[in-house]
């Protein structure tokens, strides 16, 4: 399955259950003109970045510890939206169900819970942006 495919949430073993679990961590997305990284990161690791550009281009950042962190490429920046997905294992341990013996020594029981969150960001004359927002009166 092409990483497109599984970006756009096709394939990807999480349910809105297990994201729904997982929200006693909360990272904040945080941007200057050419990055945007996440703060608020306690608790989380082994965490994948994976970013869709307008021109379908999508690159995958992995961060053991810290926050992932993604740059904008100063050679080929395209103007228009980004969407994001990160996922990252947290420190709350959940049990396994059907655990399987693999034969390299002693089952686990227990595997590290998800979290899952997804956004986007815009890019507007080769720099990260907030965009203003409109409300109709």
């Amino acid at each position: 399955m092409s990483y497109l495919a599984k970006f756009l949430g096709l394939g990807f073993g999480l349910t809105l259950a297990s994201a729904a679990t997982a929200l006693t961590v909360d990272p904040v997305e945080q941007h200057n003109s050419n990055a945007v990284w996440f703060e608020n990161w306690s608790g989380l690791s082994n965490a994948m970045l994976v970013v869709a550009a307008p021109n379908g281009k999508v690159t995958e950042i992995f961060a053991a510890s810290g926050t992932p962190v993604y740059e904008l490429d100063r050679g080929a920046v395209q103007d228009g939206i980004y969407r994001y997905e990160l996922k990252a294992a947290t420190d709350e341990q959940v049990e396994i169900v059907n655990p399987i013996d693999n034969g390299r020594g002693e089952t686990a029981s227990t595997k590290a819970k998800a979290f899952y969150m997804n956004g986007f960001f815009t890019v507007s004359r080769g720099v990260i942006i907030t965009p203003e927002e409109t409300h109709e009166d």
